[in-house]
């Protein structure tokens, strides 16, 4: 197996409303919005599902490879309920395999509504449920010794069980990549994300204003300078100043394509990642893995959702 992602298992629950459902239900247009299991509950009584996708950025990121045709699996925590069977059902259906046995869960599967008004608006409502609650029991030891990477995401760090989960998965696999996730989360864990990058992590993905934050910078030289020092592959998106990659002295730069009808950001930096690593396992050049990020991120943000088709 080239990649094993573990991440966050959310699934996608999507429907179309109107614009007079936001305001009865008194979300923000356009907002993602934290929720408990009730108001899941009460939001799903009133809605008529279009559609469900196995999402998380990880997720997304394993979808993107096996798309690309090569041979990926998933450990993310769900419930043996309705979602969660949906959840392993979608990943099938894009040839990842799922390395994870669900079981009834005392919290429900992860899910995230997405409620798409007449305009093409989207309106999240999110309940993480059991998806960030993953322990070193949940993860499949052989499945890490036989993938070639092993990518991680920041946003199923936390202390407890999921840092016991990270810290298995590292000590068993051959090449450990990373994704920040957030910068909200690289606040929140930095003095722990430092360390993983420093110690245990071989290569990181970031956005500029991520890796800032990490590392403390005043101004992109900084950046640099951070990362020739700790001598780990980063890649770093910039937006429309494009992308870069930071491995010891080398610094290499792709350039960001222009004229895009962008309609969607959600999914580009999941795409990124499985474009780069795409090229990364298969032998390409350092510059030919950034195009083929930059390539995969352009076509994703030019659609609705984080899936190629």
């Amino acid at each position: 197996m080239k990649v094993l992602g573990i991440g966050n298992a959310i699934i996608d629950v999507i429907c179309k409303v109107e614009d007079n459902f936001i305001k009865k239900n008194n979300l923000i247009k356009s907002t993602m919005k934290l929720i408990d299991k009730d108001e899941l509950d009460r939001l799903l009584d009133k809605l008529k599902i279009e559609k469900t996708v196995s999402g998380g950025s990880v997720a997304n990121s394993i979808v993107g490879l096996s798309q690309l045709g090569n041979e990926v699996g998933f450990i993310g925590k769900v419930s043996d309920d309705r979602f969660g069977s949906k959840y392993e059902e979608g990943l099938i259906r894009e040839n990842v395999k799922y390395y994870y046995n669900k079981k009834k869960e005392m919290i429900p599967t992860g899910t995230c509504l997405i409620l798409v008004t007449p305009d093409s608006e989207r309106t999240m409502c999110t309940y993480l449920g059991t998806a960030g609650a993953i322990s070193k029991s949940d993860i499949d030891i052989n499945a890490v010794k036989k993938s070639k990477i092993v990518l991680l995401e920041g946003y199923l760090w936390d202390k407890g069980d999921p840092k016991t989960a990270f810290d298995l998965a590292i000590e068993y696999s051959s090449i450990t990549a990373m994704s920040l996730s957030d910068i909200f989360c690289v606040e929140r864990h930095k003095k722990d994300f430092l360390n993983l990058v420093k110690s245990k992590l071989d290569i990181v993905f970031a956005n500029e204003q991520e890796i800032k934050s990490l590392s403390n910078a005043n101004s992109f030289q900084d950046i640099i300078n951070f990362s020739k020092q700790i001598k780990k592959m980063f890649i770093i998106t910039r937006g429309e100043n494009g992308a870069l990659l930071i491995f010891g002295e080398e610094i290499i730069e792709c350039k960001a394509k222009k004229g895009l009808n962008i309609v969607d950001l959600t999914g580009a930096g999941d795409l990124f990642a499985a474009g780069f690593l795409h090229g990364y396992i298969n032998g390409f050049s350092f510059s030919k893995c950034l195009e083929n990020g930059n390539e995969l991120s352009s076509k994703i943000i030019q659609k609705i959702g984080a899936r190629l088709d």
